[in-house]
């Protein structure tokens, strides 16, 4: 059960993690008496914490658990109602895994699809309509089952406006909208769409070229197919109208996916780059934009955005990274394009 609850929790936390581990090794952190590097001590100590403290008291004081109720038809509910919770859930995983692999069959309409009928059949449940093999006689609607099954309704009811209209809630969870049978397309180029119907690249080199041809600034965005935070930003801040105008009209975009598994040269599986700091194989698209963005950046978390010139090596303005509120997202961009506009006097 450890490793399970740890293999499950450190697949969220392994990028702040790595961030730390980063600047341990670089040195790129405050020390305590002078040689203990202060972010990564009291980070790794916080998961540490987080991660032993519920067995450890119930180890100190085991008869904490003869407190706990008894077993009996609510634990069957209980049990019946995470299971749903469990299929919702394994749902985001697999449509992770669709996204990262190309397989691009769980696509938005078919998850949320899914997850109506998986939340219908939760609230079908609680009311009695439906019953499994274990379930003892319902004698009644306890006002627990009442409330979950309401929710559910509420929920089901909810969803099912997604099919017109982004679902804000879902944000991070439900694939993004762009990765869609029938929604809104972007301009991609060669690669994943991007969100709004944004013009977008996922090659570096690529939007360098774009960006010299069109005179224009790069906005890069370390994103991941996984990444709940990234998710959130572009269905909550990008969508802005004012950071949406300058997005599409003041910069070159290009997203760079740290966990795609599509290989850098697919004709030929046996061919890699080399990473010229650490002399990583670099056999995967996301192994060489998360060696990137390490090599130049100094960092391995997502989201993270940084504006350079049309050159690619200068950096306009100090680079950002994690959920933004609009304001300071939208001061960030204009304060990387004036810098652009400024250097070109």
């Amino acid at each position: 059960m450890a490793f399970t609850l740890s293999l499950v929790s450190f697949s969220c936390t392994g990028p702040i993690i790595g961030t730390l581990l980063v600047q341990a090794v670089q040195n790129a952190s405050d020390f305590l008496f002078g040689f203990i590097p202060i972010k990564p001590l009291f980070g790794m100590l916080g998961f540490a914490v987080a991660l032993a403290l519920p067995f450890g008291l119930f180890a100190a004081f085991p008869s904490w658990l003869n407190s706990l109720p008894k077993s009996g038809s609510w634990m069957t509910n209980v049990k019946v109602t995470l299971g749903f919770l469990e299929l919702a859930l394994a749902l985001k995983f697999l449509s992770t895994a669709d996204m990262v692999r190309h397989w691009e069959f769980l696509k938005y309409e078919l998850f949320i699809g899914i997850w109506i009928v998986l939340f219908l059949g939760l609230a079908l449940y609680q009311f009695g309509f439906i019953r499994f093999a274990h379930d003892g006689p319902l004698k009644k609607i306890t006002t627990g089952r009442w409330i979950v099954g309401l929710l559910s309704l509420a929920f089901v009811g909810y969803m099912s406006t997604g099919f017109y209209k982004p679902l804000s809630l879902l944000s991070g969870l439900a694939p993004p909208v762009h990765y869609s049978w029938w929604g809104p397309k972007s301009e991609k180029h060669d690669g994943p769409g991007c969100p709004h119907g944004l013009e977008c690249y996922h090659d570096f080199d690529e939007a360098m070229k774009a960006a010299k041809e069109k005179n224009k600034p790069i906005f890069v965005d370390f994103t991941g197919f996984g990444c709940v935070n990234c998710r959130k930003m572009e269905e909550t801040v990008w969508v802005k109208p004012e950071i949406l105008k300058h997005l599409n009209e003041d910069f070159i975009v290009v997203s760079l996916y740290v966990d795609d598994q599509e290989r850098i040269f697919p004709d030929d599986k046996q061919k890699y780059l080399i990473d010229k700091n650490n002399g990583q194989k670099l056999r995967t698209k996301g192994s060489k934009w998360s060696s990137f963005e390490i090599n130049n950046f100094g960092i391995s978390s997502q989201p993270y955005y940084a504006l350079l010139a049309n050159d690619g090596l200068t950096v306009l303005n100090p680079p950002v990274g994690g959920l933004m509120p609009e304001a300071d997202f939208k001061a960030f961009l204009e304060c990387g394009l004036k810098a652009f506009k400024d250097g070109k006097k």
